[in-house]
């Protein structure tokens, strides 16, 4: 489909926007040092049965959050409700800090990966955000936050675009034929 919002790529009951295959994005962690983990308002989007699995493994990761993010989680719980109604992962008290934060330095890792289980699919996949459609379907679209101007720089010089960058999580959450696709589509798009 194309319209004045520009080009949007349908596979299955999937839409993906243009901007998800035509913007270039690689994280420059050296820079950033896992900015978007605790810069925000809100914790990052999960999915309904997230909170359990994090809650069954909880007790594995734990030792690696701070002080205040087990805190926080054990006071919350595994998971917050924003403004919007969506389920987010829950913050530390008077910060942008996700609870699930493992500072290494200056540096901000998240714990649940660091242990060896699988963190949110938000964050897997950022910056690339899924919506649920009305009918069912989803959407993905890319989103741009200025604290990641550094991570759209280094995919310009290095030509890797978003959805390239995020080959690994797309593939593990939307299966290798919807790679495929979005990869055949992204060449008729980008030429």
């Amino acid at each position: 489909m194309h319209g004045r919002f520009g080009t949007i790529v349908q596979i299955g009951d999937i839409l993906v926007s243009e901007d998800v295959v035509s913007e270039f994005f690689a994280c420059d962690y050296a820079v950033c040092k896992g900015a978007c983990c605790i810069v925000g308002d809100s914790g990052a989007p999960m999915e309904e049965d997230e909170p359990e699995e994090i809650e069954r493994s909880f007790s594995r990761f734990s030792q690696l959050m701070s002080e205040q993010g087990r805190a926080a989680a054990e006071a919350e719980g595994f998971f917050s409700v924003d403004r919007d109604g969506d389920l987010v992962t829950p913050l530390v008290p008077g910060s942008g800090e996700c609870a699930y934060c493992h500072m290494d330095g200056d540096n901000c890792l998240c714990a649940i990966e660091k242990a060896g289980f699988t963190k949110p699919v938000s964050c897997s996949l950022y910056p690339i955000r899924v919506t649920r459609l009305t009918g069912g379907g989803l959407a993905l679209n890319l989103h741009k936050w200025g604290i990641c101007r550094c991570a759209f720089e280094k995919g310009a010089r290095e030509g890797i675009r978003a959805y390239q960058f995020l080959r690994k999580p797309l593939t593990e959450r939307f299966g290798a034929e919807f790679y495929e696709a979005l990869d055949a589509a992204a060449s008729h798009i980008n030429g």
